[in-house]
């Protein structure tokens, strides 16, 4: 896996949330040999309302000193120097706009609620870099996480998109030398013809994951208590076998120039305290080149 001139991009607004997320890029860093920036993005509309223009640059000196600060820390604690960056605009469109321009590896942001009056910037726009992202993006939730990756959980259905991602997750697994991935499926009908499929192709994609000299498990789970979501189950399988990471995969339109986020997708994203590693599928031509996940 080649490392990429942009790294990786954590975007950081001095919350709990995206303090954890630096935390957990500085293990891909080491091992991808990535830089990290570190972007503040200033919403220019709230910054004209509450401020003058030398209120103005007095914020964005601050926001440098304190950028600079954890900056600091991520050199000291990957070996690799951190950057930093402050942007104006609206937030998940400098997030994209700016991984774009840097050619970045991936995107790892915290993900708060996204309801609430208190909510910060990471919060709000996490789906939306999801959707609109042209790099993996991973999605922090919760507030405690190993340093490092052991489980993945790889969850597939009967869609076209199953043998990219689980290319990616062979990639993934191996970039963290030799994680355990735990393919699940989820069992949402009871007509043979699906269940003897779905059977098959679980089994087919852990030999195949194992004869790239991965561990493997391979399970077909279903609701226990008749309501959950497709999101719930998948979490609390995920829960269940002590996973670090689940990887989902945005859909994608026949022009393969638009991505969107299923329902499920979105579940995990928002219900997950488990960091989520969202992915496009390759088009053709993307498959000729060597990308990242």
């Amino acid at each position: 896996m080649n490392s990429g001139s942009g790294g990786i991009l954590v975007p950081f607004d001095f919350s709990e949330q995206s303090e954890i997320a630096l935390e957990q890029s500085y293990n891909l860093s080491r091992l991808l040999k990535a830089s990290i920036t570190l972007l503040y993005v200033i919403e220019e509309n709230a910054v004209k309302k509450l401020f003058s223009k030398s209120d103005d640059e007095e914020l964005s000196a601050s926001v440098q000193e304190k950028l600079n600060e954890f900056a600091a820390i991520a050199t000291s604690k990957t070996g690799i120097k951190a950057k930093t960056l402050i942007a104006r605009g609206k937030v998940y469109e400098k997030i994209v706009e700016l991984s774009e321009m840097l050619k970045s590896l991936m995107i790892i942001m915290g993900s708060n609620d996204s309801s609430g009056i208190k909510k910060k910037f990471i919060g709000s726009n996490a789906l939306r870099v999801v959707r609109e992202a042209k790099v993996p993006v991973i999605t922090i939730k919760g507030k405690h996480h190993r340093d490092g990756c052991r489980n993945i959980v790889l969850p597939l259905d009967l869609t076209k998109e199953t043998k990219d991602k689980v290319g990616k997750a062979i990639e993934l697994a191996k970039l963290y030398d030799g994680a355990t991935i735990r393919v699940v499926s989820v069992l949402q009908t009871t007509d043979e013809f699906v269940v003897n499929r779905l059977t098959r192709q679980i089994s087919q994609v852990k030999k195949h994951i194992e004869e790239n000299g991965l561990s493997c498990t391979a399970e077909i789970v279903k609701s226990i208590k008749g309501d959950e979501t497709l999101a719930d189950i998948i979490v609390d399988y995920a829960h269940k076998v002590d996973a670090d990471l689940i990887m989902i995969m945005t859909q994608q339109e026949v022009d393969f120039t638009q991505y969107f986020i299923g329902s499920s997708a979105q579940g995990i994203i928002n219900n997950s305290d488990i960091p989520v590693i969202s992915i496009i599928p390759h088009s053709k031509e993307e498959r000729k080149t060597v990308t990242p996940f």
